[in-house]
């Protein structure tokens, strides 16, 4: 059995955050809806066993820490703030193997739900 498998995913979806992002005039002055969507890698075997909270990974911890990023971080690009967010995540819980983070702009082009 391969490292991998022992991996199981914890995910944190489509949370909605107002914040600033990009590079428009009215991007920098106006909040906008930000949604953001994250799967976490971890080995929850030890949780599961024990049940016991911690044990566990705290998704709570870690979106209230990229709730507040979100919120007070100003950058100009998409490609930054998953960047950021991720990092986040690995600085919230040391158990997480791999994160992978989408961002989305809902709104940002005309005729398009969102922008990923």
């Amino acid at each position: 059995m391969a490292s991998s498998d022992l991996l199981d995913r914890v995910v944190i979806r489509d949370l909605l955050v107002r914040g600033i992002v990009g590079i428009n005039p009215e991007e920098r002055r106006d909040r906008q809806d930000i949604l953001v969507n994250v799967t976490m890698w971890a080995d929850t075997r030890r949780a599961a066993a024990s049940d016991d909270i911690t044990d566990a990974v705290n998704y709570r911890a870690v979106a209230k820490a990229l709730i507040a990023h979100i919120e007070s971080s100003q950058p100009r690009l998409v490609e930054r703030l998953a960047a950021d967010l991720a990092e986040i995540c690995f600085a919230q819980d040391g158990r997480l193997q791999a994160v992978e983070v989408s961002v989305e702009k809902p709104g940002a082009l005309r005729f398009a739900r969102s922008v990923v």
